[in-house]
């Protein structure tokens, strides 16, 4: 493997996405310690799967793997796309980010006609026997159209009026997610919101983004009574029916201790927390390896956002580094959520622990983008 230290002279970043050439690649440098990391917290989180869920596993099919089994199928099949994405030409793919984007936008309407519902919204579009959410392709189609505008139209970031223009169809597609799941659409606000911030060479006018993202929060929470109810439940958790599973997952938290209760040894896990290989599995790892475990896993979490930065800032190219920032963006802001909705240190909602929650969708479209990534990372110039 080639030294990991970046030579001074990268080539300069270009404004435009007209490049030639096909869609595939060979050969390029391969990020080695990016896919160790990634591949680690991917095993991780099979473990920690199958150790959430085989008491649920058990009691509804007879089988303790049931959940695990499935996430290793899932898991295989996210890799497999994300390495023929990291195969693929990134400036290539961006020329076509607007098509990916409005795809992905007939995609969150036709949840609404066509959907199935899971936990009281219609978030699931089935093909088949297949199912997705269209909310997680819709997290990645915002990661390219938004990096690829901003790299086509730098100028217009000079003002607030360019930047309302870039930001139209991405807040459509945002207003669409919100509509049935604001946390998702907070996320998602929040990376294309991060990605215009690294490409722009002003900052003012973002405090003027802010402010429409928490007016747009607070709106949504003001007219659904449901979204209301969850401040009340994070206030007081233990005066609700419907903070039971806050309380429980604190109880995990807080009998974990230090070195926890073992691998596989947690009792919140026995239905006290529901569905706790999901988005309450983070409570579950602090119960099973305690404070120190958990510790490691968000030190883990660090060095990958780490080396992310080091892709981002070492890009070839304006496009490839805005992209690489999406992405860091998108997780860092899910893993923050997520561990903060656990802790109860803010209202809860359903985001889940990337990597490492189960989940057939959240799984392949978060290793897309990591196939993003590495792509970008094949076109790294290093010194010898």
């Amino acid at each position: 493997m080639r030294n990991d230290k970046v030579h001074d002279h990268v080539e300069p970043a270009s404004d435009n996405l007209h490049v030639s050439g096909t869609i595939w690649t060979k050969g390029g440098y391969v990020d080695y310690p990016f896919v160790a990391m990634v591949l680690l917290i991917v095993f991780i989180g099979l473990i920690m799967v199958y150790s959430t869920s085989s008491y649920r596993g058990m009691d509804l099919f007879g089988d303790s793997t049931y959940f695990a089994k499935r996430q290793l199928i899932f898991a295989l099949v996210a890799m497999a796309f994300a390495y023929m994405v990291s195969k693929m030409d990134y400036r290539i793919v961006a020329k076509y980010s607007g098509l990916i984007l409005v795809i992905s936008m007939i995609l969150l309407i036709l949840v609404y006609i066509i959907g199935t519902a899971s936990h009281g919204s219609s978030r699931w579009l089935y093909i088949g026997p297949f199912g997705f959410q269209p909310s997680e392709c819709a997290k990645v189609a915002l990661i390219i159209y938004t990096a690829a505008t901003c790299t086509v139209n730098t100028k217009s970031l000079n003002s607030i009026k360019g930047v309302a223009k870039i930001m139209f169809l991405p807040l459509i597609a945002i207003v669409l997610i919100a509509i049935e799941n604001l946390s998702t659409a907070i996320i998602c606000f929040a990376i294309v919101f991060i990605i215009l911030f690294v490409a722009s060479p002003k900052t003012w006018y973002f405090v003027v983004l802010a402010i429409i993202g928490v007016i747009g929060c607070v709106l949504f929470i003001a007219f659904a009574g449901y979204r209301a109810d969850r401040i009340r439940i994070w206030l007081a958790p233990e005066k609700y029916p419907d903070g039971y599973q806050t309380m429980q997952s604190l109880y995990a938290i807080g009998s974990g201790g230090i070195f926890g209760r073992g691998l596989g040894n947690s009792i919140q896990k026995m239905g006290f927390i529901p569905e706790s290989h999901n988005d309450m599995i983070f409570s579950v790892i602090c119960e099973e390896l305690g404070i120190f475990g958990a510790v490691c896993i968000i030190g883990l979490f660090i060095m990958f956002l780490k080396r992310c930065m080091v892709i981002a800032v070492n890009a070839s190219d304006r496009l490839g580094g805005l992209l690489v920032s999406g992405v860091m963006a998108h997780i860092a802001v899910q893993l923050i959520i997520n561990i903060s909705v656990v802790t109860n240190t803010i209202p809860p909602t359903g985001v889940p622990l990337p990597f490492i929650s189960y989940g057939g969708s959240s799984i392949v479209f978060i290793l897309i983008e990591m196939g993003l990534i590495m792509s970008v990372a094949r076109r790294m110039k290093f010194g010898r």
